[in-house]
C-alpha cells in the first residue's frame, strides 16, 4: 500500500466546533495565547491555565467528528495512513483513524509539570494541588509556545517516507510544524486543503485545493482512491 500522510490543523477541528485562534484576532476563546499557552503564562497564573484547559476538556467531550475526519479514517482501507495532528483534541481517533502522531500534545492527557514522561489519562478536570507521582503539579499535556516538540524528528521521518502528503486544515504558519513540508521527497505528491493563503508559496510544487477540510476532503476523496 502507497504511504499516506495527512497533517492536519485547527481548521479541520473548527468545523466540528472548537475554536481557532489563528483565523480571527490572535486570541483563543477570549484569551491572549501567551497568557494559555506557554511556559510564561503558567508561571503568572497556574489556576488560570488549568481552568483555560478544562474548559476546552468539557467543550471536547460535547463535540463530534466531522465529515472531513471521517473521510480520513476511511482512506485507511486503500493506503498505509498515517496523520501527524497539530491538534490536541481526540476527533480522529473518535473517527476511527488508528494511527495519530499529536506533535502538539493530547487533551484528554495530563502530566507532572517536572516531568513530562509522567503522563496520565485526564478526561476530567485538573486543579491546583493535584499532583502526580513524583509530588509535582499535575498541568496539561500540551506542548506550549518555546517549549521543545518531543515528537517532531518522527514526524519527520514519516513525512520523508510518504508518498502522498496532505496537508488539510492548517495555514502552516506554526513552527516547527510548518517545516514538515520541506522534508518530503522529490517524487512525493502533495495536496494542500486549506480555504486561506498558507505561510509560504508552494510555486509548482502542490496542487492547492482552497475549500474548508470538510469539503475539501469530499472533493479529493474519490481521486485519492484511484491513486492507490
Amino acid at each position: 500500500m502507497k504511504k499516506l500522510t495527512i497533517l492536519s490543523g485547527a481548521g479541520i477541528s473548527a468545523e466540528s466546533g472548537i475554536q481557532t485562534f489563528r483565523d480571527g484576532d490572535g486570541l483563543w476563546e477570549n484569551h491572549k495565547v501567551t497568557d494559555v499557552a506557554s511556559p510564561e503564562g503558567w508561571r503568572r497564573n497556574r489556576e488560570m491555565v488549568l481552568e483555560f484547559y478544562n474548559q476546552r476538556r468539557r467543550q471536547l467531550h460535547e463535540v463530534e467528528p466531522n465529515e472531513a475526519h471521517q473521510l480520513l479514517a476511511e482512506l485507511e482501507k486503500y493506503f498505509d495512513v498515517q496523520i501527524i495532528t497539530q491538534n490536541i483534541d481526540d476527533l480522529h481517533e473518535r473517527a476511527g483513524s488508528t494511527n495519530i502522531l499529536h506533535i502538539h500534545g493530547e487533551l484528554f492527557k495530563s502530566c507532572s509539570c517536572n516531568n513530562k514522561s509522567l503522563i496520565y489519562e485526564q478526561k476530567g478536570d485538573i486543579y491546583l494541588g493535584d499532583k502526580a507521582e513524583d509530588g509535582a503539579q499535575l498541568r496539561p499535556f500540551i506542548v506550549w509556545f518555546g517549549e521543545d516538540v518531543p515528537l517532531y524528528q518522527t514526524a519527520r521521518e514519516l513525512v520523508k517516507d510518504s508518498d502522498i502528503l496532505v496537508v488539510v486544515g492548517t495555514s502552516l504558519q506554526v513552527y516547527p510544524a510548518a517545516g514538515l513540508i520541506h522534508d518530503i521527497k522529490d517524487d512525493c505528491l502533495l495536496i494542500v486543503i486549506n480555504p486561506n493563503e498558507t505561510g509560504f508559496g508552494y510555486g509548482q510544487r502542490a496542487v492547492v485545493m482552497k475549500e474548508p477540510a470538510t469539503k475539501g476532503m469530499k472533493l479529493l476523496f474519490d481521486k485519492l482512491v484511484n491513486l492507490a
